[in-house]
């Protein structure tokens, strides 16, 4: 019983660490990029599930990293290399999604 005791409270201040101090910095979760809930075209092949493993690991590592982060500069790098391998996942969607003629659509009002 102690120990399913400690490691629900274990988990419970792992996860209030996480939603709580990220929160405090401006590369944290309401500034991330976009993932995409949809293939492009609608084309469910290889670039859309290798897209979906790179975001996939991306929120690995994230997780990984804000666990290990022992002061605020860490949770930023944390948070800061997420944007950034999230961007790059999409950007080579994108490309290879390009390369094999499909667009992604862009809607420009104005």
């Amino acid at each position: 019983m102690l120990k399913i005791t400690k490691t629900l409270c274990f988990a419970f201040a792992a996860i209030s660490a996480v939603l709580g101090n990220a929160a405090l910095f401006a590369d944290g979760p309401e500034d991330t990029p976009a993932i995409r809930s949809a293939p492009i075209a609608g084309i469910y092949n290889n670039p859309w599930y290798a897209y979906l493993a790179d975001v996939r690991e991306a929120e690995q590592e994230l997780g990984s990293d804000l666990r290990r982060a022992t002061d605020a500069e860490d949770q930023r790098d944390a948070w800061e290399e997420y944007h950034h391998e999230l961007v790059d996942a999409d950007k080579d969607y994108v490309k290879e999604m390009r390369e094999r003629g499909y667009r992604a659509g862009r809607v420009t009002v104005g």
